[in-house]
């Protein structure tokens, strides 16, 4: 494998001191998932890194960047000797940022971050040598530590920026230096640490901050906040492209048809007509994918290749991905269909997923009910302040309730949804996901399709597994993180 860092190049870039002579393949910060050759990062977390320096090194870690020398660890073992092993990371990720050539691309929003992020790694892999976050490695260690890993002769790098608080997002754009930076929704998410969605709003537009001189701002046209996003863009001097529905979008969506697996978008680019296909349902999918290929032409790619290559992209496990479940070996006619949406949940997210429910078609005939149904299992969305009974029981009121036909809730929160459900939609409430799970070979039939949607901190992805163990899962396709 090529070498990423070496002993003198991390040294240089940190101010640390290198106890030998060494040379990474790559940066890791997880002894789980370390490979041979990596650098390993003993950041202090939940635990600290310190504590697992010696079984990295047995795993065959090239070296580790430490504060100290952990006990158990020889003092002449491969090691990076920082003040602080954060800022250290950082400052590789500084320094791997300002040897390449890349075209960056940075995302935020309070929607479709990491699904929009897989859509540029596919688009750009077709056109260049493409390095991205890993899973949703957006936060305070997750961006140095994607810019890090970054190889030198990187064509394209695409950087994903969350945020739990104000003041998260600028220095991390402002770490990554974009060309292009993207917002792809304000709404209500985070409302825990924000006054209003405006307050969110300008935290996101603060991507813009980080742009290069000359660099262009992706903007959502169709949010009450978009004039908080361009005015954020108009002030870093960027040039600006819109995408959306709304008239003097440049990439303008004109019409979405949903099926059960696939999006067929028509579009204008600029006034030109443009047509391409999504090979995953979903309205939200298409609108994100126009600010997809909005950003990969400010970058320099092929507009009409990075077309034809998002019909190639697929959902992240737990971010909409489809799979059928045959529950009798026998018989493979008796399925559920499963949407597994349960990564995050905001009410933006809900409302995209349950229009993605509401387009598919359960299968009649062939379960203990006659006719197959669309089921939701709605887990709590987390992080929305004090109007989050209101946000939850709001659900009742989506137009794309009226083709579910029983909705069950699970957790404190969704109790609110649960209590304002018409009688016939209205199913189980559970305190718990863990005692929902127990339960839903009572709640779903073969022929019903089911999605199951909910913050990852409502536990709903062990709904998800009891689902997949009632019978064999045959995925209609997931793309995975690097």
């Amino acid at each position: 494998m090529s070498t990423l860092w070496t002993s003198e190049d991390a040294a240089r870039a940190t101010g640390g001191q290198a106890t030998c002579a060494w040379q990474a393949s790559g940066v890791s910060i997880d002894t789980r998932t370390i490979q041979p050759g990596d650098l390993f990062v003993a950041l202090k977390d939940v635990r600290d890194g310190h504590d697992f320096v010696a079984q990295a090194l047995e795993k065959g870690a090239a070296a580790a960047l430490v504060s100290r020398v952990p006990e158990g660890v020889a003092a002449d073992a491969p090691l990076l000797i920082v003040p602080d092993v954060l800022k250290a990371l950082e400052a590789l990720g500084q320094t791997a940022r300002a040897r390449t050539e890349a075209r960056v691309v940075a995302v935020t929003g309070s929607v479709g971050k990491t699904s929009t992020k897989e859509m540029l790694r596919g688009v750009l892999s077709g056109q260049g040598r493409t390095h991205a976050a890993e899973a949703s490695y957006n936060n305070h260690w997750g961006v140095p530590l994607t810019l890090a890993r970054m190889p030198r002769d990187t064509d394209f790098a695409v950087i994903e920026i969350g945020m739990n608080h104000p003041g998260e997002i600028a220095p991390l754009s402002r770490l990554a230096r974009p060309h292009v930076a993207m917002v792809t929704i304000v709404a209500p998410a985070h409302l825990e640490a924000f006054d209003s969605i405006a307050g969110i709003a300008r935290e996101k537009a603060s991507i813009f901050e980080g742009l290069e001189p000359g660099g262009t701002a992706i903007v959502n046209n169709d949010l009450d906040t978009t004039p908080i996003l361009l005015d954020a863009a108009e002030a870093a001097g960027a040039t600006i492209l819109k995408f959306g529905e709304n008239h003097g979008a440049d990439y303008r969506l004109m019409n979405a048809q949903v099926t059960q697996d696939a999006t067929v978008v028509r579009a204008e680019r600029r006034g030109a007509a443009m047509l391409f296909k999504l090979s995953t349902a979903g309205r939200h999918f298409a609108v994100n994918g126009l600010a997809v290929l909005a950003a990969a032409e400010a970058l320099g790619a092929d507009p009409a290749l990075a077309a034809m290559d998002l019909g190639q992209w697929l959902p992240p496990e737990g971010r909409g991905t489809r799979e059928t479940i045959v529950m009798d070996v026998v018989d493979d006619h008796l399925t559920i269909d499963l949407l597994d949406d349960a990564f995050n949940a905001n009410p933006a997210s809900m409302g995209a997923s349950l229009e993605v429910l509401a387009a598919t078609k359960p299968t009649d005939g062939i379960g203990r009910v006659a006719q197959g149904r669309r089921i939701a299992i709605l887990g709590d969305m987390l992080e929305l302040g004090p109007a989050e009974h209101e946000l939850h029981a709001d659900i009742a009121n989506h137009p794309a309730m009226q083709s579910v036909a029983r909705v069950h809730c699970v957790g404190p929160r969704m109790r609110a949804l649960h209590e304002v459900l018409p009688e016939a939609r209205r199913g189980r409430w559970a305190e718990t996901a863990e005692a929902l799970a127990r339960e839903v070979h009572h709640v779903l039939d073969a022929g019903d399709v089911v999605l199951v949607k909910g913050s990852k901190g409502s536990r709903v992805s062990l709904v998800v597994d009891a689902i997949r163990k009632l019978g064999q899962s045959r995925a209609a396709g997931r793309q995975e993180a690097d």
